[in-house]
């Protein structure tokens, strides 16, 4: 590899890792080699094979097109696809904290969402949220076997996964976030919980009761982060968290459940297709893109968090209009 190209691949490596990783560490294990042999290609000293440029660029999702000014079309992505008949929801939260606990260890750190449904982490504010989400994936979106004739109660909701699903929230929670939220947000959770309810899924209508005061009670802790800015503690509210909470309200726009992470200044884009399936590029062009598409969706919302108590009232309004509709219709 010429060496002012292998230079500036090792100093695009750099600027992409954490403060407290270290590159010669990360070259060597991804490399296989010795830190002395690490340090002689970082340095220039040692030409890189192709199959050791190969082997970084995968490894440091790293685009060699842009790199070396190359015009293309194409866009690097990375991701695994969900296959329901080997899929474990316990190694899905683990994959989900592990990538929010990366984010964390950034000194700067900001998390852009673009809520279509209710976002994944704000599912375990609550067990009767986290136990209904997973019931809806494994019986309707993976349609497992072990559910197709299963009924919905809330005990049968693992302790290991709600767990695992907190631990994601307060990794979440310790991120700068600007959520972009529309009133459909809330509509396809409700819409879930009707189409089951209809089925016949649920034992009694108590249940599908309870799962809407769970709805309500999460709507109310949202409008309260909102209301600070603040991200705290669904139980204790004392126990606020690094993190700022901005929240904005669209009432065109619709999102896709994408995100966008601002580390360091380095960007990372997660698209969300199948509902459960992620795929993540750091390809420069694309997220840059990704963006400017987010800071012109936020000029044309408008931002309900810390300030606009009048339009912070009339969305929240709206969902909690929604959710005792629905309510008024059960008869317990």
């Amino acid at each position: 590899m010429e060496q002012d190209l292998q230079l500036q691949l090792f100093q695009h490596l750099k600027n992409k890792l954490p403060e407290h990783l270290s590159l010669v560490d990360e070259v060597a294990s991804v490399l296989e080699l010795s830190n002395d042999s690490a340090y002689r290609r970082i340095r220039g000293e040692k030409p890189l094979s192709l199959d050791e440029v190969y082997k970084l660029c995968i490894r440091f999702q790293l685009s060699l097109d842009h790199l070396m000014n190359l015009q293309s079309d194409a866009f690097l992505f990375s991701g695994t696809f969900v296959k329901p008949s080997d899929f474990r929801f316990d190694q899905y939260l683990q994959g989900v904290l592990q990538q929010v606990k990366y984010m964390n260890s950034f000194k700067e750190k900001k998390m852009y969402y673009l809520c279509k449904d209710i976002p994944l982490f704000h599912h375990f504010h609550l067990k009767e949220i986290a136990a209904f989400k997973h019931f809806f994936w494994m019986k309707t979106i993976l349609q497992s076997p072990d559910f197709a004739k299963k009924k919905f109660r809330f005990d049968d909701y693992s302790s290991e996964y709600f767990e695992l699903g907190k631990k994601s929230l307060e990794c979440y929670n310790g991120l700068n976030s600007v959520e972009l939220w529309n009133i459909e947000s809330i509509n396809s959770s409700i819409r879930q919980i009707e189409f089951h309810h209809e089925s016949g899924v649920f034992e009694s209508d108590e249940d599908v009761y309870i799962l809407y005061e769970a709805l309500e009670r999460l709507v109310s802790h949202l409008e309260q982060q909102a209301a600070t800015g603040n991200k705290f503690d669904i139980s204790d509210p004392s126990k606020i968290y690094p993190g700022s909470y901005q929240m904005y309200f669209n009432e065109v726009i619709l999102g896709d459940n994408s995100i966008l992470a601002v580390l360091d200044g380095t960007k990372t884009a997660f698209l969300v297709h199948n509902v459960v399936n992620i795929i993540y590029t750091r390809d420069v062009r694309f997220t840059e893109n990704a963006y400017e598409h987010i800071q012109n969706l936020m000029r044309k919302s408008t931002l309900i968090s810390s300030v606009s108590e009048r339009e912070r009232a009339r969305f929240f309004k709206y969902l909690r209009n929604r959710i005792a509709s629905r309510k008024q219709n059960l008869k317990v």
